[in-house]
């Protein structure tokens, strides 16, 4: 499972894969991948070349090309929950989504893996169940967020749409940069956020 035994020839030594390590660094390895080339540059081999491993590991971890795209996409809505803010659990409005463009500038790869598939569901339906499944979680996150900021709550349609400028947000600084743009506009939502909250 290390590195040393299973690095292509002639590459430059990678960190050594420890015990346990290795789903993780594969997992990472194929966000990487498709970030950088789409989800047709997406195969064994480039995943074992970018994680500095042999083929045969990915297959043993995923055993399907398929299955590593799905908990490669499980693992980035993961982390991306967990840097975002989008449920800092504190009720506050300022609060809200604090961590957004330092995820987009800390870790663009994350982003770009998941509109890479989204886009690819449209020409590959059978993405689309844990494509809604998992984008299910970011919904149910933001909700539950709204739920502790609003008095009245937030339905589905206000949950869709607070996490569609959200989404938005992080997709146009993906494509441009300009993470002061993506602050000020969640300024400006939380300023609405809070309009809710007084007309309640």
């Amino acid at each position: 499972m290390s590195e040393s035994a299973d690095a292509p020839k002639g590459r430059p030594s990678r960190k050594r894969l420890q015990y346990g390590e290795g789903r993780e660094a594969l997992l990472n390895a194929a966000v990487r991948v498709v970030a950088r080339g789409g989800l047709r540059k997406l195969t064994y081999r480039a995943v074992a070349e970018e994680a500095g491993v042999t083929h045969g590991l990915v297959v043993h971890h995923f055993g399907s090309r398929d299955a590593l795209i799905e908990e490669a996409l499980a693992h980035t809505i993961r982390t991306s929950l967990s840097t975002s803010a989008l449920e800092p659990g504190t009720g506050k409005v300022a609060d809200f989504s604090t961590g957004l463009s330092e995820m987009v500038t800390a870790d663009p790869g994350i982003q770009a893996f998941q509109y890479e598939l989204l886009l690819e569901a449209r020409r590959r339906p059978e993405l689309l169940p844990q494509l809604r499944a998992l984008y299910d979680e970011y919904f149910d996150a933001t909700r539950r967020e709204l739920n502790r900021m609003l008095p009245a709550g937030a339905d589905q349609a206000m949950t869709r749409l607070v996490f569609a400028a959200l989404d938005g947000l992080v997709l146009h600084q993906l494509v441009f940069g300009e993470p002061a743009v993506t602050d000020a506009a969640l300024e400006q939502l939380r300023a609405l956020l809070r309009l809710l909250d007084a007309d309640s």
